[in-house]
């Protein structure tokens, strides 16, 4: 079985494979301060309530945004399932051709979903990742990664909104029924939910413009794409375990022969 982890600035996904299937995932608080032990207790506790022991796993592949955590989890790995696992980084084989003008300043989430569009979906792809931030990535049919854009998080807008006025409060975010808010609830949330979502249909307009690509393939993914999803058509595919399977899919690039080209 392999276990993937998605290491990001506010969750740590992980995902369970026997194969090619998600059989599990779990989801944990990011503290960069936590040490390898106290993860470790974490996973011995966490695996076995979905029916996943630890002599179960016997392979590992990661990705990280949060460097602190990046040699906690691989030692983590090594103490608890006795295996290196694989690291999207620099030499990683992955399938894309970075062409950003600082291919080390792509992060390592955005290159695993990139991977995994373009393998499960086919491309030329958009990749909307709805979480802490909000992030585009374009990415050619041929694995060519051209860049994207970030923005705020659909929750780090709310929290900055909470924190930097005197008369609005932190919400629950949830689908408004109108857009026509007619309490300070219901107009925040309109605001968030409903403004992310033309921010969303924008923004894949100008990629699709720029990539000359109008039929390109819109997948969404991130904690908050469902909320997102039901308010636009825009998506073609919804698939929050997008970087889990982009984890599996580079994994098994890495345990196959090298092949030529100039893949990342």
């Amino acid at each position: 079985m392999l276990l993937t982890l998605d290491i990001g600035n506010t969750n740590i996904t992980i995902g369970a494979f026997d194969g090619d299937d998600l059989v599990a995932s779990w989801r944990l608080s990011t503290d960069s301060r936590r040490l390898t032990d106290e993860y470790a207790l974490q996973l011995r506790e966490l695996l076995p309530l979905k029916g996943v022991a630890i002599g179960d796993v016997t392979d590992a592949a990661l990705c990280s945004v949060v460097p602190p955590l990046t040699s906690v989890f691989e030692e983590v790995t090594r103490s608890l399932f006795s295996c290196d696992p694989v690291v999207v980084g620099a030499g990683t084989r992955t399938g894309i051709r970075i062409q950003y003008q600082s291919p080390h300043d792509v992060g390592a989430d955005r290159v695993v979903d990139a991977a995994a569009a373009l393998h499960y979906y086919g491309g030329p792809a958009i990749i909307v990742d709805l979480g802490t931030a909000t992030v585009f990535d374009a990415v050619t049919a041929d694995g060519d990664y051209l860049g994207g854009a970030i923005s705020v998080g659909v929750g780090l807008a709310g929290d900055a909104l909470a924190a930097n006025t005197s008369m609005l409060r932190r919400v629950d975010l949830t689908a408004p029924e109108h857009a026509i808010g007619k309490n300070t609830s219901a107009s925040i949330n309109s605001g968030l939910v409903f403004g992310f979502a033309g921010l969303v249909e924008s923004m894949v307009r100008r990629f699709r413009d720029e990539m000359e690509a109008p039929d390109a393939t819109v997948v969404g993914t991130g904690g908050l794409v469902p909320l997102i999803a039901g308010q636009t058509s825009i998506f073609d595919v919804v698939d929050p375990e997008l970087t889990l399977r982009g984890l599996r899919h580079i994994f098994n690039l890495n345990r196959e022969p090298a092949q030529t080209g100039g893949a990342r």
